[in-house]
């Protein structure tokens, strides 16, 4: 398979130009990747735009891009997003690199009751900032025609607000309703994982009363780490994305 990169911005390119990857992308391609010029590569938009072609000028300050074929990719729909409950250490970081291989479209941080880490003042800019760059190196990796957009920092009202116009799913280990029993409709996705603790009584009753259902994975009890990308398997496959 063809090594893949990602563009800085949406692209209107077409059969015979030339695309320019620079910065960290360059630098990435020539000396961690070791491309080669004639070396053939696919590059992204991040948006739908996928381009096929090979390396014709190769540096660490620019790499440049003949273009051999163009197609672009409708965005998937309904769309599954994650909720993901900001937690300690790294393992939000690992549940949100995770979703993003296997395919969610939106992942929003959540800063539950229960949270041990804490978004608050300029921390928040740079949470996002670092989902964002693990999201696209996770979707390079991939090979995703859309990488997915992270969102700003929720509380528990706003996420309550979307349960009126989407599918809002409370991954719950004492739910009665498993998420491989669930029947998706046209509606998006809207997949919550809590912290360490779990979702507290409060956020739980808030949330059903705003329309969010609770659903269980299975009989053990997963990590927020790994609950989040194991919903998404298993929805992928009832979307028919698998």
């Amino acid at each position: 398979m063809a090594l893949h990169f990602l563009l800085e911005s949406s692209s209107d390119a077409t059969v015979g130009d030339v695309v320019s990857l620079t910065g960290a992308e360059a630098k990435h391609a020539a000396v961690v990747r070791r491309l080669r010029v004639g070396e053939a590569v696919t590059v992204g938009d991040g948006a739908g735009v996928w381009l096929a072609g090979s390396a014709e000028e190769v540096s660490p300050s620019q790499v440049d891009v003949r273009i051999s074929q163009r197609s672009e990719q409708a965005a998937p729909s309904p769309r599954i997003v994650l909720v993901q409950a900001l937690a300690k250490g790294d393992r939000d970081e690992l549940a949100v690199q995770a979703a993003c291989e296997l395919g969610v479209d939106e992942i929003v941080p959540w800063q539950a009751s229960r949270s041990v880490s804490r978004w608050e003042g300029p921390k928040a800019a740079k949470g996002r900032e670092r989902w964002t760059s693990i999201v696209r190196e996770a979707a390079k990796q991939a090979h995703r025609a859309w990488v997915p957009g992270v969102s700003a920092p929720v509380s528990t009202a706003q996420l309550a607000e979307r349960a009126a116009t989407q599918r809002v799913l409370l991954l719950d280990p004492t739910a009665e309703l498993r998420v491989s029993e669930l029947t998706p409709d046209d509606r998006d996705i809207v997949l919550v994982v809590g912290p360490e603790g779990g979702i507290s009584d409060d956020e739980l009753r808030r949330l059903t009363e705003a329309g969010a259902e609770r659903v269980l994975l299975g009989d053990t009890v997963l990590r927020t780490s790994t609950a989040g990308p194991a919903a998404i398997a298993v929805l992928s496959v009832a979307l028919g994305r698998w």
